[in-house]
Protein backbone atom coordinates (compact mmCIF):
# COMPACT_ATOMS: atom_id res chain seq x y z
CA UNK A 1 0.00 0.00 0.00
CA UNK A 2 1.71 3.32 -1.13
CA UNK A 3 2.24 5.76 2.14
CA UNK A 4 -0.43 8.95 1.34
CA UNK A 5 -0.40 12.13 2.92
CA UNK A 6 -3.40 13.82 4.58
CA UNK A 7 -3.85 17.17 3.40
CA UNK A 8 -5.95 19.77 5.27
CA UNK A 9 -7.30 23.24 4.37
CA UNK A 10 -8.63 25.50 6.54
CA UNK A 11 -12.37 25.55 5.94
CA UNK A 12 -15.03 28.59 6.14
CA UNK A 13 -17.32 27.84 8.12
CA UNK A 14 -21.02 30.32 7.95
CA UNK A 15 -21.06 30.77 12.25
CA UNK A 16 -23.76 32.78 13.03
CA UNK A 17 -23.14 34.48 16.28
CA UNK A 18 -26.04 36.38 18.24
CA UNK A 19 -25.87 39.23 20.96
CA UNK A 20 -29.64 37.44 22.32
CA UNK A 21 -27.64 34.80 24.52
CA UNK A 22 -28.23 36.79 27.64
CA UNK A 23 -32.19 37.56 27.00
CA UNK A 24 -34.60 34.70 27.03
CA UNK A 25 -35.18 33.68 23.33
CA UNK A 26 -38.56 33.41 21.81
CA UNK A 27 -39.21 29.57 20.93
CA UNK A 28 -41.65 30.39 18.25
CA UNK A 29 -38.95 33.18 16.68
CA UNK A 30 -36.35 29.71 16.65
CA UNK A 31 -38.65 27.23 14.86
CA UNK A 32 -39.85 30.47 12.36
CA UNK A 33 -35.41 30.28 11.64
CA UNK A 34 -35.59 26.42 10.91
CA UNK A 35 -38.39 26.47 8.91
CA UNK A 36 -37.01 29.31 6.54
CA UNK A 37 -33.69 27.59 6.55
CA UNK A 38 -35.41 24.23 5.34
CA UNK A 39 -37.45 26.70 2.76
CA UNK A 40 -33.86 28.00 1.46
CA UNK A 41 -32.54 24.74 0.92
CA UNK A 42 -35.12 22.67 -0.33
CA UNK A 43 -35.39 25.86 -2.68
CA UNK A 44 -32.06 25.89 -3.61
CA UNK A 45 -32.05 22.07 -4.00
CA UNK A 46 -35.04 22.71 -6.86
CA UNK A 47 -33.24 25.14 -8.20
CA UNK A 48 -30.00 23.15 -8.68
CA UNK A 49 -32.30 20.09 -9.53
CA UNK A 50 -33.54 22.16 -12.70
CA UNK A 51 -29.99 22.99 -13.53
CA UNK A 52 -29.34 19.35 -13.69
CA UNK A 53 -32.41 18.56 -15.73
CA UNK A 54 -31.61 21.35 -18.35
CA UNK A 55 -27.88 19.45 -18.82
CA UNK A 56 -29.46 15.98 -19.33
CA UNK A 57 -32.23 17.46 -21.58
CA UNK A 58 -28.93 18.75 -23.56
CA UNK A 59 -27.41 15.73 -23.25
CA UNK A 60 -30.06 13.70 -24.71
CA UNK A 61 -30.45 16.01 -27.77
CA UNK A 62 -26.93 16.31 -28.52
CA UNK A 63 -24.79 13.26 -26.97
CA UNK A 64 -21.35 13.82 -26.99
CA UNK A 65 -18.20 13.52 -24.40
CA UNK A 66 -18.52 17.59 -23.22
CA UNK A 67 -22.61 17.25 -22.84
CA UNK A 68 -22.49 14.23 -20.47
CA UNK A 69 -19.57 15.84 -18.07
CA UNK A 70 -21.77 18.66 -18.11
CA UNK A 71 -24.53 16.67 -16.80
CA UNK A 72 -22.31 15.01 -14.64
CA UNK A 73 -20.90 18.32 -13.04
CA UNK A 74 -24.61 19.40 -12.71
CA UNK A 75 -25.46 16.14 -10.62
CA UNK A 76 -22.75 16.77 -8.26
CA UNK A 77 -23.30 20.63 -7.80
CA UNK A 78 -27.15 19.44 -6.97
CA UNK A 79 -25.57 17.29 -4.09
CA UNK A 80 -24.71 20.33 -1.97
CA UNK A 81 -27.64 21.80 -1.15
CA UNK A 82 -29.44 18.92 -0.84
CA UNK A 83 -26.95 16.99 1.58
CA UNK A 84 -28.39 19.70 3.73
CA UNK A 85 -31.38 18.85 4.35
CA UNK A 86 -31.19 15.61 5.80
CA UNK A 87 -30.95 17.10 9.36
CA UNK A 88 -34.73 17.71 8.62
CA UNK A 89 -35.20 14.03 8.34
CA UNK A 90 -36.02 11.91 11.46
CA UNK A 91 -38.01 14.59 13.41
CA UNK A 92 -40.17 15.63 10.57
CA UNK A 93 -42.43 12.84 9.64
CA UNK A 94 -43.59 14.91 6.19
CA UNK A 95 -39.67 14.79 5.05
CA UNK A 96 -38.75 10.79 6.61
CA UNK A 97 -42.25 9.70 4.32
CA UNK A 98 -40.98 11.33 1.43
CA UNK A 99 -37.43 11.26 1.36
CA UNK A 100 -36.95 7.47 -0.29
CA UNK A 101 -38.06 9.05 -3.32
CA UNK A 102 -35.01 11.11 -3.68
CA UNK A 103 -31.98 9.79 -1.81
CA UNK A 104 -32.73 6.23 -1.06
CA UNK A 105 -29.70 4.04 -1.45
CA UNK A 106 -27.94 1.61 -2.00
CA UNK A 107 -29.41 0.34 -4.81
CA UNK A 108 -29.52 -2.55 -6.83
CA UNK A 109 -28.68 -0.87 -10.11
CA UNK A 110 -29.12 -4.50 -12.05
CA UNK A 111 -32.70 -3.30 -11.76
CA UNK A 112 -32.39 -0.18 -14.48
CA UNK A 113 -29.61 -1.52 -16.73
CA UNK A 114 -26.76 -3.06 -17.46
CA UNK A 115 -24.15 -3.72 -15.44
CA UNK A 116 -20.47 -5.93 -15.39
CA UNK A 117 -20.85 -9.83 -15.46
CA UNK A 118 -19.22 -9.95 -11.52
CA UNK A 119 -22.45 -7.95 -10.38
CA UNK A 120 -24.77 -11.36 -10.71
CA UNK A 121 -28.03 -11.91 -11.17
CA UNK A 122 -31.64 -12.82 -9.01
CA UNK A 123 -31.12 -13.32 -5.48
CA UNK A 124 -33.33 -14.93 -2.78
CA UNK A 125 -32.78 -11.41 -1.20
CA UNK A 126 -33.97 -9.64 -5.04
CA UNK A 127 -35.49 -11.31 -7.20
CA UNK A 128 -35.65 -8.17 -9.44
CA UNK A 129 -31.55 -7.09 -8.71
CA UNK A 130 -30.73 -7.88 -12.26
CA UNK A 131 -34.08 -6.76 -14.65
CA UNK A 132 -32.65 -4.29 -16.87
CA UNK A 133 -35.85 -2.47 -17.23
CA UNK A 134 -33.87 -0.02 -19.98
CA UNK A 135 -33.89 -3.50 -22.31
CA UNK A 136 -37.20 -4.54 -20.95
CA UNK A 137 -40.22 -3.03 -22.59
CA UNK A 138 -41.92 -5.89 -21.19
CA UNK A 139 -41.68 -7.80 -17.95
CA UNK A 140 -43.18 -9.66 -15.07
CA UNK A 141 -43.55 -7.69 -11.77
CA UNK A 142 -45.10 -9.92 -8.91
CA UNK A 143 -47.06 -11.89 -10.99
CA UNK A 144 -47.85 -8.63 -13.00
CA UNK A 145 -47.37 -8.28 -16.80
CA UNK A 146 -45.33 -4.68 -17.20
CA UNK A 147 -45.78 -2.69 -20.14
CA UNK A 148 -42.16 -0.73 -20.05
CA UNK A 149 -42.15 0.35 -23.57
CA UNK A 150 -42.64 3.77 -22.61
CA UNK A 151 -40.39 5.08 -19.61
CA UNK A 152 -42.43 7.16 -17.88
CA UNK A 153 -41.93 9.26 -14.12
CA UNK A 154 -44.98 7.01 -13.37
CA UNK A 155 -43.29 3.50 -14.13
CA UNK A 156 -40.42 4.28 -12.12
CA UNK A 157 -42.51 5.53 -8.91
CA UNK A 158 -45.27 4.09 -9.08
CA UNK A 159 -44.08 -0.01 -9.95
CA UNK A 160 -40.59 -0.40 -9.93
CA UNK A 161 -39.35 1.99 -6.68
CA UNK A 162 -39.39 -0.35 -3.66
CA UNK A 163 -40.27 -2.99 -6.51
CA UNK A 164 -42.06 -5.88 -4.75
CA UNK A 165 -41.30 -4.35 -1.34
CA UNK A 166 -37.51 -4.54 -1.80
CA UNK A 167 -35.70 -1.72 -0.05
CA UNK A 168 -32.88 -2.09 -2.44
CA UNK A 169 -34.87 -1.34 -5.69
CA UNK A 170 -34.24 2.02 -6.26
CA UNK A 171 -35.88 3.11 -8.88
CA UNK A 172 -35.94 6.95 -8.81
CA UNK A 173 -33.79 9.85 -7.12
CA UNK A 174 -30.56 11.12 -6.92
CA UNK A 175 -28.62 7.78 -6.86
CA UNK A 176 -30.54 6.27 -10.19
CA UNK A 177 -29.56 9.79 -11.77
CA UNK A 178 -25.99 8.76 -10.23
CA UNK A 179 -26.12 5.20 -12.05
CA UNK A 180 -27.09 6.28 -15.35
CA UNK A 181 -24.84 9.29 -15.74
CA UNK A 182 -21.27 7.50 -14.53
CA UNK A 183 -22.46 3.89 -14.51
CA UNK A 184 -20.89 1.29 -12.26
CA UNK A 185 -17.75 2.24 -10.32
CA UNK A 186 -15.72 -1.25 -10.81
CA UNK A 187 -12.41 0.11 -9.57
CA UNK A 188 -13.02 -1.45 -6.26
CA UNK A 189 -10.59 0.13 -3.89
CA UNK A 190 -8.64 1.79 -6.27
CA UNK A 191 -9.27 5.18 -7.20
CA UNK A 192 -11.54 6.12 -9.82
CA UNK A 193 -15.26 6.77 -10.57
CA UNK A 194 -17.96 5.22 -12.81
CA UNK A 195 -16.88 5.56 -16.65
CA UNK A 196 -19.77 5.01 -18.81
CA UNK A 197 -19.30 6.49 -22.25
CA UNK A 198 -21.17 9.23 -23.62
CA UNK A 199 -21.97 6.35 -26.72
CA UNK A 200 -24.64 4.70 -24.02
CA UNK A 201 -26.32 7.85 -24.98
CA UNK A 202 -25.83 8.06 -28.53
CA UNK A 203 -28.08 7.67 -32.05
CA UNK A 204 -28.28 5.14 -34.73
CA UNK A 205 -24.67 3.03 -34.88
CA UNK A 206 -22.90 5.15 -32.49
CA UNK A 207 -24.88 3.45 -29.80
CA UNK A 208 -22.95 1.46 -27.23
CA UNK A 209 -24.43 -1.25 -24.85
CA UNK A 210 -27.47 -0.96 -27.05
CA UNK A 211 -31.01 0.35 -25.89
CA UNK A 212 -29.69 3.69 -26.01
CA UNK A 213 -32.87 5.61 -26.50
CA UNK A 214 -34.26 3.86 -23.31
CA UNK A 215 -31.41 4.50 -21.19
CA UNK A 216 -31.78 8.41 -22.15
CA UNK A 217 -35.75 7.85 -21.59
CA UNK A 218 -34.97 6.18 -18.24
CA UNK A 219 -32.65 9.40 -16.87
CA UNK A 220 -34.95 12.11 -18.58
CA UNK A 221 -37.82 10.82 -16.31
CA UNK A 222 -35.73 9.78 -13.12
CA UNK A 223 -34.35 13.61 -13.61
CA UNK A 224 -38.14 14.91 -14.18
CA UNK A 225 -39.22 13.16 -11.27
CA UNK A 226 -36.83 14.61 -8.91
CA UNK A 227 -37.52 18.02 -10.01
CA UNK A 228 -40.73 17.48 -9.23
CA UNK A 229 -40.21 15.49 -5.76
CA UNK A 230 -38.22 18.61 -4.78
CA UNK A 231 -40.93 20.72 -6.07
CA UNK A 232 -43.59 19.47 -3.29
CA UNK A 233 -40.94 19.73 -0.76
CA UNK A 234 -40.32 23.20 -0.76
CA UNK A 235 -43.64 24.46 -1.08
CA UNK A 236 -43.97 22.56 2.47
CA UNK A 237 -42.10 25.02 3.78
CA UNK A 238 -43.21 28.11 2.46
CA UNK A 239 -45.61 30.32 4.68
CA UNK A 240 -49.13 28.11 4.63
CA UNK A 241 -47.25 25.09 3.52
CA UNK A 242 -48.06 21.74 5.75
CA UNK A 243 -44.10 20.90 7.04
CA UNK A 244 -44.39 24.96 8.51
CA UNK A 245 -47.92 24.16 10.04
CA UNK A 246 -46.40 20.81 11.48
CA UNK A 247 -43.64 22.20 12.96
CA UNK A 248 -45.37 25.60 14.62
CA UNK A 249 -48.38 23.64 16.01
CA UNK A 250 -46.48 22.54 19.16
CA UNK A 251 -43.58 24.61 20.08
CA UNK A 252 -41.69 22.35 22.47
CA UNK A 253 -42.48 18.99 19.91
CA UNK A 254 -41.31 21.57 17.06
CA UNK A 255 -37.55 21.90 19.15
CA UNK A 256 -38.08 18.39 19.94
CA UNK A 257 -37.97 17.75 16.16
CA UNK A 258 -35.03 19.93 15.86
CA UNK A 259 -32.74 17.86 18.01
CA UNK A 260 -34.49 14.35 16.76
CA UNK A 261 -32.71 15.56 12.89
CA UNK A 262 -29.42 16.39 14.88
CA UNK A 263 -29.00 13.65 16.91
CA UNK A 264 -30.50 11.05 14.78
CA UNK A 265 -28.39 12.01 11.68
CA UNK A 266 -25.17 12.72 13.54
CA UNK A 267 -25.38 9.53 15.37
CA UNK A 268 -27.30 6.58 14.01
CA UNK A 269 -27.80 7.73 10.20
CA UNK A 270 -24.40 9.26 9.37
CA UNK A 271 -21.79 7.86 11.94
CA UNK A 272 -23.33 4.55 12.01
CA UNK A 273 -24.71 3.55 8.75
CA UNK A 274 -22.78 5.59 6.08
CA UNK A 275 -19.27 5.50 7.52
CA UNK A 276 -18.64 2.89 10.43
CA UNK A 277 -20.34 0.54 8.58
CA UNK A 278 -18.51 0.97 5.76
CA UNK A 279 -15.40 0.90 7.27
CA UNK A 280 -16.54 -2.48 9.44
CA UNK A 281 -16.88 -4.39 6.00
CA UNK A 282 -14.55 -2.59 4.38
CA UNK A 283 -17.17 -2.21 1.02
CA UNK A 284 -16.62 0.36 -1.48
CA UNK A 285 -20.17 -0.37 -2.24
CA UNK A 286 -20.87 1.23 0.93
CA UNK A 287 -20.05 4.40 -0.14
CA UNK A 288 -23.23 6.83 -0.13
CA UNK A 289 -22.43 8.20 -3.75
CA UNK A 290 -21.18 5.42 -4.41
CA UNK A 291 -20.78 5.53 -8.37
CA UNK A 292 -19.77 9.02 -8.47
CA UNK A 293 -16.84 8.55 -6.09
CA UNK A 294 -18.61 11.91 -3.87
CA UNK A 295 -19.11 10.37 -1.10
CA UNK A 296 -16.66 12.64 0.82
CA UNK A 297 -18.17 15.60 -0.44
CA UNK A 298 -22.12 14.34 0.74
CA UNK A 299 -20.37 13.17 4.33
CA UNK A 300 -19.09 17.01 4.74
CA UNK A 301 -22.03 18.49 3.75
CA UNK A 302 -24.43 16.46 5.85
CA UNK A 303 -22.40 17.40 8.59
CA UNK A 304 -22.24 20.89 7.42
CA UNK A 305 -26.23 21.07 7.44
CA UNK A 306 -26.43 20.02 11.29
CA UNK A 307 -24.34 23.00 12.60
CA UNK A 308 -25.95 25.40 10.46
CA UNK A 309 -29.20 24.20 11.94
CA UNK A 310 -28.06 24.63 15.45
CA UNK A 311 -26.51 28.15 14.70
CA UNK A 312 -29.40 29.51 12.66
CA UNK A 313 -27.73 30.88 9.35
CA UNK A 314 -27.40 28.73 5.98
CA UNK A 315 -25.45 30.43 3.37
CA UNK A 316 -27.73 30.04 0.03
CA UNK A 317 -26.32 28.94 -3.06
CA UNK A 318 -26.42 32.26 -4.44
CA UNK A 319 -23.89 33.48 -1.62
CA UNK A 320 -27.34 35.08 0.32
CA UNK A 321 -27.41 34.37 3.81
CA UNK A 322 -30.44 33.13 5.76
CA UNK A 323 -30.44 34.09 9.46
CA UNK A 324 -32.29 34.34 12.96
CA UNK A 325 -32.77 33.44 16.13
CA UNK A 326 -31.46 30.09 16.71
CA UNK A 327 -31.17 27.22 18.87
CA UNK A 328 -27.56 28.12 19.52
CA UNK A 329 -29.41 31.21 21.43
CA UNK A 330 -31.91 29.56 23.31
CA UNK A 331 -28.90 27.02 24.15
CA UNK A 332 -26.77 29.81 25.35
CA UNK A 333 -29.37 31.69 27.43
CA UNK A 334 -29.66 28.67 29.50
CA UNK A 335 -26.48 27.31 29.84
CA UNK A 336 -23.19 29.56 27.90
CA UNK A 337 -20.95 26.51 28.73
CA UNK A 338 -23.43 24.06 27.07
CA UNK A 339 -23.79 26.10 23.89
CA UNK A 340 -19.82 26.54 23.70
CA UNK A 341 -19.10 23.02 24.29
CA UNK A 342 -21.95 22.34 21.34
CA UNK A 343 -20.24 25.00 18.96
CA UNK A 344 -16.48 23.76 19.16
CA UNK A 345 -17.86 19.91 18.88
CA UNK A 346 -19.54 21.22 15.98
CA UNK A 347 -16.72 22.58 14.60
CA UNK A 348 -14.28 19.81 15.78
CA UNK A 349 -16.55 17.63 13.75
CA UNK A 350 -16.46 19.54 10.08
CA UNK A 351 -12.73 19.86 10.66
CA UNK A 352 -12.82 15.69 10.44
CA UNK A 353 -14.76 15.69 7.60
CA UNK A 354 -13.46 18.67 6.38
CA UNK A 355 -10.14 16.61 6.32
CA UNK A 356 -11.66 13.51 4.67
CA UNK A 357 -12.87 16.16 1.93
CA UNK A 358 -9.41 17.73 1.19
CA UNK A 359 -8.02 14.18 1.21
CA UNK A 360 -10.07 12.95 -1.23
CA UNK A 361 -9.99 16.00 -3.56
CA UNK A 362 -6.12 15.74 -3.77
CA UNK A 363 -6.41 11.97 -4.89
CA UNK A 364 -7.20 9.04 -2.01
CA UNK A 365 -10.30 8.38 -2.84
CA UNK A 366 -13.17 7.59 -0.24
CA UNK A 367 -13.09 4.03 -1.43
CA UNK A 368 -9.43 3.76 -0.89
CA UNK A 369 -9.82 4.68 2.47
CA UNK A 370 -12.20 1.94 3.43
CA UNK A 371 -9.73 -0.93 2.31
CA UNK A 372 -8.89 -3.15 4.94
CA UNK A 373 -5.47 -2.67 6.62
CA UNK A 374 -5.61 0.94 5.16
CA UNK A 375 -4.62 3.04 8.47
CA UNK A 376 -4.47 6.37 7.45
CA UNK A 377 -8.10 5.84 5.78
CA UNK A 378 -9.23 4.20 9.00
CA UNK A 379 -7.78 7.08 10.95
CA UNK A 380 -9.53 9.70 8.38
CA UNK A 381 -13.10 7.78 8.54
CA UNK A 382 -13.22 7.91 12.18
CA UNK A 383 -11.60 11.08 12.83
CA UNK A 384 -15.47 12.07 11.35
CA UNK A 385 -17.69 8.90 13.31
CA UNK A 386 -15.82 10.59 16.28
CA UNK A 387 -16.43 13.68 15.93
CA UNK A 388 -20.08 13.14 14.75
CA UNK A 389 -20.55 10.39 17.83
CA UNK A 390 -18.85 13.22 20.37
CA UNK A 391 -21.56 15.95 19.48
CA UNK A 392 -24.32 13.81 19.73
CA UNK A 393 -23.57 13.55 23.61
CA UNK A 394 -23.83 17.47 23.96
CA UNK A 395 -27.39 16.89 21.64
CA UNK A 396 -28.44 14.63 24.39
CA UNK A 397 -27.32 17.41 27.18
CA UNK A 398 -29.10 20.45 25.06
CA UNK A 399 -32.26 18.55 25.25
CA UNK A 400 -32.12 18.20 29.13
CA UNK A 401 -30.77 21.60 29.36
CA UNK A 402 -34.15 22.91 27.31
CA UNK A 403 -36.55 20.61 29.85
CA UNK A 404 -37.69 18.41 26.29
CA UNK A 405 -39.10 14.98 27.07
CA UNK A 406 -36.29 12.50 26.70
CA UNK A 407 -35.79 11.54 22.79
CA UNK A 408 -34.08 8.75 21.49
CA UNK A 409 -31.79 9.18 18.64
CA UNK A 410 -31.38 6.86 15.51
CA UNK A 411 -29.42 3.80 16.44
CA UNK A 412 -26.57 1.35 14.30
CA UNK A 413 -25.58 -2.13 14.93
CA UNK A 414 -22.14 -0.44 14.05
CA UNK A 415 -21.95 1.99 16.99
CA UNK A 416 -24.48 -0.34 19.18
CA UNK A 417 -23.38 -3.68 18.66
CA UNK A 418 -20.87 -4.73 16.30
CA UNK A 419 -20.83 -8.02 16.47
CA UNK A 420 -24.51 -8.18 15.21
CA UNK A 421 -22.88 -6.62 11.66
CA UNK A 422 -21.08 -9.72 11.07
CA UNK A 423 -24.31 -12.22 12.18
Amino acid sequence: MKSVRLIAKAMVLPFAISATSALAVDKSAVLDTYANIAAAKYQDSLIAAQSLQASVNALLVDPSAEALQAAKEAWLKSRIPYQQTEVYRFGNAIVDDWEGKVNAWPLDEGLIDYVDTSYGGPSDENEYAALNVVASPKFTLSGSEIDASSITPTLLAETLHEADGVESNVATGYHAVEFLLWGQDLNGHGNGAGARPWTDFAAGNACTNDNCDRRGEYLKAATDLLVSDLEWMAAQWTEGGAGRADLMADQDAGLSAILTGMGSLSYGEQAGERMRLGLMLNDPEEEHDCFSDNTHNSHYFDGLGVQNVYLGSYVRIDGTVVSGPSLADMVAAEDASLDAEMRGKLSATMMALGLIKTTAEAGFSYDQMLERGNAAGETLVMGGVNGLVDQTRSIERIVAALDLDEIEFEGSDSLDDPEAVFQ
